[in-house]
């Protein structure tokens, strides 16, 4: 469930239309209004909590005026206290109402709703030639039930139940008659509950508000605290763990993240791996938790119409109408080129991490599996590397993570035709390659690990051979179906440092070249140089600046050596959440080349919070300060640690290896940062590199 409403917490239909109370890809509330003696309140200020659990929203009213323009009850002697929040598929709310008056105040109060039941592809603009049927609306007492028969033959209801009781109901309205002697307060609380029959007893409002607060607070105790001398860096972190709390507490899927509100608020495999990546040193359990759900879910049949392959890791999964109608491919749908090998990299992450012998056992037939997938379905015509092309017409024509329809081209501009072999995939496999000879060590596979190893070397001379341009100073965006290479600069050969697959004289060239203004905004790495072709700082993924791209072009520039590269990342993308609505990093904004003194330009439909986004702070950290973690060795050990200027000191606390935890502070001292250990008591051991 998730909510979407502006800064007075009423859902309007205008707009991007985006705005309503959604719960399983479906809109359960399209429009909800409060009104003030028949007109909207003032809004004086509203914010969410820092841990994402609580909005609250203060508001008065405006002049109320007799017949004769006299003004009967001046703006501001009424103060409404508005607060909502979420919790087990219900939205909970209450209104504060306070006479601040001399006299006694007689409030008409209303609030109005509608429910259209949409399915979120119709919200994002798609058309369906048929919809179910509402079905007749239910009016009682205190409660009214909205309700909707799917095409898919379920039925859907939103349940508004009020306390106190209304004065007067209906399928569209609430209406109360508030009376205040000054001073006075009154509460009014509402519960809307999703698909739960009205029958079922809500937990109250108070109830429900300690119990969602402890259940937030638990899952706050199990992450690292971070913070620094500069605030801004403290609040976009604070800001960070909160958002990637809020995407993964409650899910049906233990511990694994959704992608992003409101467009992708489901299960994305790419995404819930990247984002197990970012916060792998942080948080294991959410790298245990998608290894854990993606291998449930392993394709084992070749179903073309949703990309489905034997040993391929899911895409994306979606439970609305649309989706259980065919209408949409994505129930269950396994178009991207790069969500299997990937997969391998997590779990060999994973154990490297945790040391859980047990578990990689369980885990490893799948990793075969993937791999199996790989060399038998990911490369058709054998020739060395993986390539995808879309099998059915209602998928994705580009299955990367750059995923538009025109984000695959050639220098002049013209699409590249299928099947593709993005750069970035070739880096994926041959880490992934890397990533399972380590875990075949480790489970005594030894032949096996050789032979990974031997392929891995394969690909990566191959790859250099065929996708290095030498004039651009990068590698090919793609090789298209004909074998040419796509001669474009892009964001892309980024990942390839990430993935460790070029050669280190290489990785310098490319780590300048994506330092250089034609791809440095100032915020942040564009995706596509700002001399290409098709070169677009609006566009979704021809220009713009993505902040998880960003965070993974970073951990490779300080793989390569090059921190002070990640750093000035780093540092673009905290100025960016000094300038952003909460501190909170959206899944991309336009290109622009930063101008002084302004802010970035926000891309107008971008997901916000998007879990990747929200966790790129954090691999960008682990990469300035070269920190690895060997928990068969109970070993923290930082290679050439570095803070950027902006960040002069840092603080670590609880940072857990096995059932251990070390508490950390980090000071840059000239070109050093010196790592003192404030804990006592445990034997994990922190070795610094310094050279």
């Amino acid at each position: 469930m998730f909510f979407v409403f502006d800064r007075l917490g009423d859902v309007q239909p205008s707009g991007l239309g985006e705005q309503g109370l959604f719960f399983h890809g479906t809109r359960y509330l399209s429009e909800l209004s409060v009104n003030l003696w028949n007109v909207r309140p003032l809004l004086l200020s509203s914010t969410v909590a820092t841990n994402n659990f609580l909005f609250a929203a203060d508001l008065a009213n405006l002049d109320v005026s007799r017949d004769n323009d006299e003004v009967a009850i001046p703006r501001g002697t009424l103060h409404l206290l508005r607060s909502r929040f979420l919790w087990q598929n219900r939205c909970y709310e209450e209104f504060l109402f306070v006479n601040h008056g001399l006299s006694p105040l007689e409030v008409p109060f209303a609030i109005a709703f509608n429910a259209d039941f949409a399915d979120i592809f119709e919200v994002r603009g798609m058309h369906r030639d048929k919809k179910g049927q509402r079905l007749p609306d239910r009016v009682e007492k205190d409660s009214v039930v909205l309700s909707y028969e799917g095409l898919d033959g379920v039925i859907r209801r939103t349940h508004i139940q009020s306390n106190p009781s209304p004065d007067y109901a209906s399928n569209k309205e609430l209406l109360f008659d508030v009376k205040l002697h000054p001073k006075e307060r009154a509460t009014f609380q509402f519960i809307i509950s999703c698909d739960s029959p009205a029958e079922t007893k809500s937990t109250g409002y108070a109830k429900a508000v300690a119990a969602a607060r402890q259940e937030f607070d638990s899952a706050a105790e199990t992450f690292p605290r971070i913070s620094s001398s500069n605030s801004r860096f403290s609040d976009w972190i604070t800001r960070s763990v909160s958002d990637l709390q809020m995407m993964t507490v409650g899910n049906p899927e233990p511990n694994y993240p959704y992608a992003g509100v409101p467009w992708f608020s489901t299960v994305f495999g790419r995404d819930g791996i990247i984002t197990a990546l970012q916060t792998l040193w942080l948080s294991p359990a959410i790298g245990r938790g998608v290894l854990e759900y993606l291998a449930a879910l392993q394709s084992r049949e070749i179903i073309p119409s949703i990309e489905a392959e034997p040993g391929k890791i899911l895409h994306e999964m979606r439970r609305g109408e649309m989706a259980a109608l065919g209408e949409v491919p994505f129930g269950c749908y396994y178009g991207s080129v790069d969500s299997t090998p990937l997969f391998i990299i997590l779990a060999g992450a994973y154990y490297d991490r945790t040391a859980d012998r047990s578990f990689l056992e369980r885990l490893w037939p799948h990793v075969e599996q993937a791999l199996r997938w790989i060399d038998e379905f990911g490369d058709v015509d054998g020739d060395g590397f993986v390539e995808y092309a879309q099998h059915s017409r209602k998928g994705l024509v580009h299955q990367g993570w750059k995923d538009s329809n025109d984000s695959v081209f050639h220098s002049d501009g013209t699409l590249a035709p299928a099947p593709i072999a993005l750069c970035e995939v070739q880096g994926y496999v041959y880490a992934a390659k890397l990533s399972a000879a380590r875990m075949c060590r480790v489970l005594d596979k030894a032949d096996q690990s050789s032979r990974l190893e031997k392929e891995a070397e394969k690909l990566r001379v191959q790859f250099e051979n065929q996708f290095w341009c030498d004039d651009l100073s990068t590698y090919a965006l793609a090789l298209d179906g004909d074998k040419r290479p796509c001669r474009v600069r892009t964001s892309n050969a980024g990942h390839c440092l990430f993935t460790g697959i070029s050669s280190p004289d290489r990785a310098r060239k490319i780590a300048e070249n994506l330092i250089d203004p034609v791809f440095f905004t100032g915020w942040g790495v564009r995706t596509v140089a700002s001399s290409e072709a098709r070169y677009n700082p609006l566009s979704y993924h021809n220009g713009s600046v993505w902040p998880h791209d960003n965070s993974l072009i970073a951990c490779g520039m300080a793989r390569y050596g090059f921190k002070d590269f990640a750093g000035k990342i780093l540092l673009g993308l905290l100025d960016l959440s000094s300038m952003v609505d909460l501190h909170r990093l959206p899944e991309l904004f336009c290109g622009l080349e930063r101008r002084p003194g302004e802010g970035p330009t926000l891309y107008p439909v971008a997901c916000s919070p998007q879990v990747w986004a929200s966790a790129a702070p954090f691999l960008i950290l682990q990469a300035c300060l070269g920190l690895s973690i060997h928990a068969d060795k109970n070993q923290f050990v930082f290679d050439r640690p570095c803070l950027p200027e902006g960040i002069p000191q840092l603080s670590i606390k609880n940072l857990r290896c096995g059932n251990q935890c070390v508490d950390l502070f980090l000071e840059r001292r000239g070109d050093c940062v010196l790592i003192h250990r404030e804990d006592k008591g445990s034997n994990l051991e922190i070795v610094t590199i310094v050279s």
